[in-house]
C-alpha cells in the first residue's frame, strides 16, 4: 500500500511542477527526485541546460527563479564552455575540442522494487555524439540517495575523459563545517572538523588500491551551524569506491558549496571508445535535521537491508591465531588452540597467514611465498581438510586467510611470471612489505585469482570463513600488459576488476563468511562491503586506541561489520579489552594455551554474555553515541532493540576524570528497565544470584533496580567510574 500511496504523489507531483514551469518564462521543466527526508528539484531551464534548485530537507519549499540561474548552479557541469567553477566532466572530442555542453533530453523514474526507485536523467552534447545519463536511485525507507554517471559516445574516434566526477550536487548555506575521518596505520578513522572557507578543499586518495588507509571516502557536513549526535542539519556522503578518490568542496564567490565526489582524475585519463560506456562509482547521500546520530543510523538501517552481505546473520565469536603464532605453527601446535577455542565457547578458528608456500619459499616470514598457494607440507602435512576436520570435531567452525592480489618476489610465481606485477619500465621496483601487486587487469591474472580462491574453498568445504587481505598499495602505476595510451586505465580498471571477483567470490561460495582486511582499514566502502560480512578496522587493537578508530567507523557502517578483537596490545586491562571488544563484532587473538585459567575463565564468561544477550543488540540494534572521547575524559554508546524493549550500554574511561551521569537515548520514554551491570571482575556482582564468581555488589547504584526511559534519557545513569582504564557494560530490559 506504501508503494502506491509513493507512486501516486510523485504522479500528482509532476502536473503541479510542469504547470508551474508553463508559468516560468526561464523553465522548460521543473522536477523533483525525493527519497524519505532527502529531496533533489531540478530546472530544465529554456537553454536546455539541468539546473539544481535545490538538495536537502523533503520538507523546505522550492522557490522557482524568476530568471536564468548562473551556471554555478548547473547539476553537472561540464568543462570549456562558460563554467568557471571547478568542473564535474572534463573531455576532448575527436577533433581535439576541449569543451563540452550537456544539455537536458527527457528523464524517467521507475520502480525497482518495494520503496527503490531509480530516475534517469538524459544529457547530450549538441554538436556531438557524447551523452550522459545521470542516475539517482531512491531508498525510501532509509531516506538514502544513490548517484552516479555513465557517459558514452558515438565520435569517430576515442575521446578522451580527463574528469568524471560521480555527482557534484550545490548546497546553499549560512555556513559550512566538513568533518573528515583520516589518519594512517593504527590511526584510522580519526574525526577533524574545520569549517569550509571560500576556495576549494580537496581530500583525496592517490594510493590505487587499499586506497582507503589516509582517509576513508566518506565525509560529513554542517550546515548552517555546528552540529551534534541529536541535532543540526546534517549531509552525509560515502563513496562506493577502493581506489584512488576525490572528495571536493568548493565554496564559490556567492557562498555556494559545490561537493564533487568520484574516482580521482590524477593519473586516471580514460580513452573511451567509440561505442563503449564509462561507469562511474556510486555516492550514497543521506540528510537529517536530528544531528549526526540520526545520519548514522540511517547509514545502518540502509547497509543491513542494501549493503552488506548477509546481514540477518550473526557474525561468528572467532579466534585468530595470529597474535599467537604468526607463521611459525604446526598441525599440533593449531588444535592446542583450537581446544582452547572451544574451552571459551568461540564459534570459529581464523588460520591467519602462513599455511602456505614449499621448500625455499615456505611461507616462514612476510618475505617467502605470497602467490604460491599451496598447502605447506612441513606445516600441515594432511592439508587444509584434516584440520578443518580437526576443528569440527571440537564444533570450531574453519576459516583461512587469503591474500590473492600479491605476490613476493620470493615465489615461485614470481619467477614464473614476472611480467604480471604492476611497476613501471625502466623503473627499480619498489616493494611494499616485502611484496608486489599483480595487474588484475590481465585476463590470465583474473583467472589466476579466481583460481587461488577456488581451489582453496572448493576441496576444503568445511572451510566456512575468509579473511581477505591486502598488505600494500600501489607506488609504480605502471602495466606491461595495457598499451601506452591506456596507461592511464590501470588504477581504474584494476578496481572495476577487483568488484568483479569479489563479486564471483560471493556467488561462488554464498555460504562461506567473509571479513575485508587490507593492512588495517584500506578497503572500507561499500563497493567492497556489498561481497562480504566485516571489515578489519585497524591493526591496532589496543582498547584505547580502539575506542576512537571505532567511534569513528561507525559514522557510515553498522556494528555488525566493524571486527573487534581481544588482543594483548598496550597491555591493558583484560576487562577493558574485552569491554571494547564486546561492541563489535567480537573475536579473540591471543595464544589461549598461555592465558592463566583465571583469564580464559574470564574470557569464557564475556563468550556466553555476548551469544546470549549482546549479540543480538549488537548486530541489530540502533546506535546511539552518548559520551564522546573527543569532548570528555569518557566514551559512551549504546545500542537499543527495534522494538525498544532491551539495550546495551558501554562505558570506557579514556582518562582519569568523571562524568557524573550518562544521559541514554533512543529509549521509550514510558517503559521501564531494568539495570543490570554485566561482565563484571572476579569479585564483583549480586550475591545470593548463583553466580560461579561469588560476586559482590556491583559499582553503580542503578544496578538491579528499575527506572522508566524518560528518566534515564533526562536524569541518566549515575557513573562511578574515574581512572582511565576503567570500563562498564550494562543492560537494559523492560518489565511491566
Amino acid at each position: 500500500m506504501k508503494k502506491y500511496i509513493y507512486l501516486f504523489f510523485l504522479l500528482s507531483l509532476c502536473p503541479l511542477l510542469a504547470w508551474a514551469a508553463d508559468d516560468n518564462p526561464i523553465a522548460k521543466q521543473l522536477f523533483n527526485v525525493t527519497s524519505g527526508d532527502l529531496k533533489l528539484s531540478f530546472m530544465v531551464g529554456t537553454d536546455g541546460r539541468l539546473y539544481q534548485l535545490a538538495f536537502g530537507d523533503v520538507s523546505k519549499e522550492v522557490t522557482v527563479p524568476v530568471k536564468m540561474p548562473s551556471r554555478e548552479w548547473e547539476f553537472l557541469p561540464p568543462y570549456g564552455n562558460g563554467v568557471l567553477t571547478e568542473p564535474a566532466l572534463q573531455a576532448t572530442h575527436v577533433d581535439g575540442n576541449t569543451s563540452t555542453e550537456l544539455l537536458y533530453t527527457n528523464h524517467k523514474t521507475e520502480q525497482l522494487g518495494d520503496g527503490i526507485t531509480q530516475t534517469v536523467i538524459s544529457l547530450k552534447d549538441p554538436a556531438y555524439p557524447f551523452s550522459v545519463d545521470i542516475y539517482i536511485k531512491c531508498y525510501e525507507s532509509t531516506s538514502m540517495m544513490e548517484i552516479w554517471n555513465t557517459i558514452t559516445h558515438n565520435e569517430k574516434g576515442k575521446v578522451i575523459l580527463y574528469r568524471y566526477a560521480s555527482a557534484s550536487p550545490v548546497l546553499k548555506a549560512k555556513n559550512y563545517r566538513l568533518t573528515q575521518f583520516i589518519g594512517n596505520y593504527k590511526r584510522e578513522a580519526t574525526l577533524a572538523e574545520e569549517e569550509l572557507t571560500t576556495g576549494i578543499k580537496v581530500l583525496d586518495s592517490k594510493l590505487g588500491i587499499r586506497a582507503n588507509q589516509m582517509r576513508i571516502p566518506s565525509f560529513l557536513l554542517s550546515l548552517n551551524g555546528e552540529a551534534d549526535e541529536n541535532k543540526g542539519e546534517v549531509l552525509a556522503g560515502s563513496l562506493k569506491w577502493a581506489g584512488s578518490f576525490q572528495l571536493a568542496f568548493e565554496v564559490d564567490w556567492n557562498n555556494n558549496l559545490r561537493v564533487l565526489a568520484g574516482i580521482n582524475p590524477v593519473g586516471s585519463q580514460y580513452h573511451l571508445e567509440r561505442g563503449d560506456t564509462f561507469i562511474t562509482p556510486a555516492i550514497l547521500y543521506a540528510y537529517s535535521k536530528q544531528g549526526k546520530g540520526d545520519i548514522s543510523r540511517k547509514f545502518h538501517r540502509w547497509a543491513r537491508a542494501y549493503g552488506i552481505r548477509d546481514a540477518e546473520k550473526d557474525r561468528p565469536v572467532l579466534l585468530n591465531n595470529w597474535e599467537a603464532t604468526h607463521c611459525t605453527f604446526d598441525e599440533e601446535r593449531l588444535k592446542g588452540l583450537f581446544d582452547g577455542a572451544r574451552q571459551i565457547g568461540a564459534e570459529l578458528f581464523l588460520l591467519d597467514d602462513g599455511w602456505f608456500g614449499n621448500g625455499s619459499y615456505s611461507r616462514d616470514d612476510d618475505k617467502h611465498g605470497l602467490g604460491d598457494w599451496e598447502v605447506s607440507t612441513k606445516k600441515l602435512p594432511r592439508g587444509l581438510s584434516y584440520i578443518a576436520k580437526e576443528a569440527l570435531k571440537r564444533k570450531v567452525g574453519f576459516g583461512i586467510w587469503l591474500e590473492p592480489e600479491m605476490v613476493n618476489p620470493q615465489s615461485e610465481l614470481y619467477n614464473k611470471h614476472p611480467e604480471w606485477i604492476i611497476t613501471q619500465q625502466k623503473r627499480e621496483p619498489i616493494l611494499g612489505r616485502h611484496q608486489e601487486i599483480l595487474d588484475l587487469t590481465r585476463p590470465e591474472v583474473q583467472q589466476y585469482e579466481w583460481e587461488v580462491i577456488d581451489k582453496t574453498l572448493r576441496p576444503n568445504p568445511d572451510i566456512s570463513y575468509v579473511k581477505w587481505d591486502c598488505n600494500r598499495y600501489v607506488t609504480q602505476p605502471g602495466s606491461t600488459y595495457l598499451q601506452p595510451d591506456k596507461q592511464s586505465h590501470l588504477l581504474i580498471d584494476y578496481n572495476w576488476a577487483l568488484y568483479r571477483l569479489m563479486d564471483r567470490f560471493a556467488k561462488g561460495f554464498p555460504d562461506v563468511m567473509a571479513m575485508l582486511c587490507a593492512g588495517g582499514s584500506g578497503r572500507v566502502d561499500y563497493g567492497s562491503m556489498q561481497y562480504f560480512h566485516s571489515f578489519w578496522p585497524s591493526d591496532n587493537t589496543d582498547p584505547l586506541g580502539r575506542i576512537k578508530i571505532q567511534w569513528g567507523f561507525s559514522h557510515f557502517f553498522p556494528a555488525s561489520t566493524i571486527s573487534a578483537h581481544v588482543t594483548r596490545m598496550g597491555k591493558r586491562h583484560l576487562k577493558m579489552a574485552i569491554d571494547v571488544a564486546l561492541s563489535g563484532s567480537f573475536g579473540i587473538d591471543l595464544a589461549l594455551d598461555k592465558a592463566t585459567p583465571e583469564e580464559r575463565e574470564q574470557l569464557a564468561a564475556a563468550v556466553k554474555l555476548y551469544k546470549e544477550s549482546i549479540r543480538p543488540l549488537v548486530m541489530q540494534g540502533d546506535l546511539y553515541r552518548l559520551v564522546s572521547p573527543y569532548e570528555q575524559p569518557v566514551a559512551s554508546l549504546s545500542y537499543v532493540s527495534e522494538d525498544k524493549e532491551r539495550a546495551v550500554v558501554y562505558i570506557y574511561q579514556t582518562e582519569d576524570g568523571n562524568v557524573p551521569a550518562i544521559l541514554l537515548n533512543g529509549l521509550d520514554a514510558n517503559k521501564r528497565y531494568r539495570i543490570t551491570e554485566v561482565n563484571l571482575p572476579k569479585g564483583q556482582g549480586l550475591p545470593g544470584r548463583g553466580s560461579a564468581l561469588r560476586m559482590a555488589p556491583s559499582r553503580f547504584a542503578a544496578h538491579g533496580k528499575l527506572f522508566t526511559g524518560a528518566e534515564l534519557m533526562t536524569t541518566g545513569i549515575a557513573n562511578p567510574l574515574s581512572n582511565q582504564f576503567e570500563s562498564a557494560v550494562i543492560l537494559l530490559t523492560v518489565e511491566n
